[in-house]
């Protein structure tokens, strides 16, 4: 039978989601804690490869097994052989031809700035601290640019390797919360490092330095030059995915 897992985790200790030479990942977790539950070799396949440092409330993963073991429990199973900074937050069984990759779905991100003047220690691993004060207005009228269907190989790290760039975002929102600034984007999917890109940008519109009527320009010259800079992975989170 094939079982989806909706997995939430603190990135911040892990080289991303997928399984690395270089270093311990969510991925590799979770394979080795269902293979000892099974007592089988198992591989997970997930629905977003998460960057290393990058976190998620509701990133999904499938597997296949054979075993008679309710779908439901699978996941109180898993939540006593894996670390705390990760929690399988359900275990359901689906469609044996059912693949995450090849369903329509909205994946949802937001990315949190906390913007004052000093870094609040509470919530240094889950916000990007920026110390100068943001024109929030202008990226609020900037992050419209962005919706839509566009190419985005200005926003896209040279690292991909897809074969389209192209991508619709179905909202992109600029919230401030007292000191905190958050970039909440939904869309059909996510290159390599986009929302980072798009949030560098949007801090480089905040800073003066790119006007809001720029982002359009930037998006069809299709450089990544002309783009900002990559923001860092630790105030990305995956909030979830939507399925339809």
């Amino acid at each position: 039978m094939r079982i989806k897992l909706i997995v939430a985790y603190d990135g911040t200790n892990y080289h991303g989601w997928q399984v690395q030479p270089n270093g311990i990942t969510i991925e590799e977790v979770l394979n080795k804690a269902l293979s000892d539950l099974f007592e089988r070799d198992i591989k997970v396949l997930g629905a977003s490869r998460t960057d290393a440092g990058v976190h998620a409330l509701g990133n999904v993963a499938i597997f296949d097994v054979d075993s008679k073991m309710e779908p439901t429990r699978i996941s109180y199973a898993l939540n006593t052989r894996i670390p705390e900074d990760i929690t399988v937050l359900d275990s359901c069984k689906v469609d044996d031809d059912w693949h995450p990759h090849f369903v329509s779905s909205v994946k949802t991100y937001e990315y949190r700035i906390l913007n004052r003047t000093f870094q609040d220690p509470l919530r240094r691993l889950n916000t990007y601290h920026y110390h100068h004060k943001l024109d929030t207005n202008a990226m609020k009228r900037a992050a419209k640019y962005f919706e839509g269907t566009h190419d985005f190989s200005a926003f896209c790290s040279v690292k991909a390797q897809v074969k389209t760039f192209e991508r619709t975002l179905y909202s992109v929102n600029v919230i401030r919360e007292e000191d905190e600034i958050i970039i909440r984007c939904s869309g059909n999917g996510f290159l390599y490092n986009m929302v980072r890109i798009m949030v560098g940008t949007l801090i480089a519109v905040g800073q003066g330095r790119i006007m809001p009527e720029e982002i359009s320009d930037i998006i069809k010259s299709k450089d990544r030059e002309n783009a900002g800079p990559t923001a860092p992975a630790q105030g990305l989170t995956l909030i979830g995915i939507e399925y339809r």
